[in-house]
């Protein structure tokens, strides 16, 4: 049986510091295929270059079963098979139905066609109604829905998706994941998705491939990827901020995970006994001075490492009480408060963006 997508000796390099290592992985028809790795481990590449908007250093990728030449003048052609969310919405300042309708006029289907089409993809992400209202003035959450309608809307067999419920509120998360799990299972759509989610990928994916430094560590299903020790996550994943505690349930329906006895984070889960969570260090905020903030979770502590990432900074705060957590922000940001190693510093983050795996 041939391959939906055939990756075979695939590297990337850009001014040559190398994104992909060898890369060699295939992928079958209604396959759901979760990229799970630290920022910079070569996923978005992985899945720009299976979208065919970027062409391999070296090696060569196929999709049904044909070698893709990416100097073809028709490759275009060759995109309309496959759907891609990037990790922010792309939307014109236009309607709902615009934004939707764009993939199908360009390809020449008819007005009765397009409006058909156009309701199905707005009934798959609940934004039944949604047609005249301005892309652009919509919730996080609703955006993103409509950039799953874009993408699914010209009904492709191969869907790619670049970290699609990352820094969304728990019910959109739900809603996408809903989404994404019932057009796999019944449209037979192979899907391959690039997420930080733990959780997301545990209860979607059939297999999980983990990237690192541009090379593939590690394949497998997700009982076998993720049921391994802290240690074994932090050493093939590089994932900082994995906690082990004790949760209980509140009265409102979250959980306070008491990790030790001066640290306790809460989380938008209900679960209680012994948990190992997760905080995406993008999904924190650093903060110079503590200020009023919706978010259920705030911290002080000390920088005790800077690790420079280009535009972007890895800074590790140890809090009272001991642990560390690894914050990622923009060098702009580092720069304009003013930080170096020592400085005391306040982190903050929601108890949605708190992870169970």
């Amino acid at each position: 049986m041939l391959a939906h997508v055939d990756v075979r000796g695939v590297s990337k390099e850009f001014y040559g510091k190398v994104a992909l290592d060898r890369i060699n992985l295939s992928v079958q028809h209604g396959d759901f295929l979760a990229l799970v790795g630290p920022n910079g481990a070569g996923k978005t590449t992985l899945l720009r270059i299976i979208d065919l908007l970027e062409e391999p250093s070296r090696g060569e990728v196929w999709l049904e079963g044909e070698m893709v030449d990416y100097s073809r003048q028709d490759l275009h052609v060759l995109r309309r098979r496959i759907g891609f969310v990037p990790q922010r919405p792309i939307l014109f300042n236009a309607s709902v139905f615009d934004n939707i309708a764009y993939g199908l006029k360009v390809r020449g289907l008819n007005h009765h066609k397009v409006r058909e089409r156009v309701k199905g993809a707005l009934d798959l992400v609940q934004l039944n109604g949604f047609e005249r209202r301005n892309a652009l003035k919509l919730s996080g959450g609703e955006m993103q829905r409509v950039s799953i309608a874009q993408a699914l809307v010209t009904e492709p067999r191969l869907l790619l998706l670049d970290e699609p419920t990352l820094n969304l509120d728990p019910r959109s998360i739900s809603m996408i994941e809903e989404i994404l799990a019932d057009i796999n299972k019944h449209k037979k759509t192979t899907i391959i998705m690039a997420s930080h989610d733990l959780q997301q990928v545990r209860s979607l994916a059939k297999r999980i491939v983990i990237l690192s430094g541009g090379k593939i560590i590690k394949v497998g299903p997700p009982g076998e990827i993720l049921s391994g020790s802290t240690d074994h996550l932090s050493e093939y994943m590089r994932l900082e901020n994995i906690f082990s505690g004790l949760s209980s349930v509140t009265e409102y329906g979250t959980s306070v995970i008491e990790v030790s006895e001066r640290l306790k984070i809460e989380a938008a889960f209900a679960r209680s006994g012994p948990v190992r969570v997760y905080v995406p260090p993008e999904s924190i905020t650093l903060l110079a001075e503590k200020i009023s903030t919706s978010a259920r979770n705030v911290f002080e502590g000390r920088i005790s490492e800077i690790s420079d990432q280009g535009n972007m900074v890895k800074v590790r705060v140890k809090v009272e009480g001991g642990e560390e957590f690894t914050v990622q922000i923009t060098r702009r940001s580092l720069e304009e408060m003013k930080l170096n190693l020592g400085a005391r510093v306040f982190i903050a983050f929601k108890a949605s963006s708190v992870k169970l795996i």
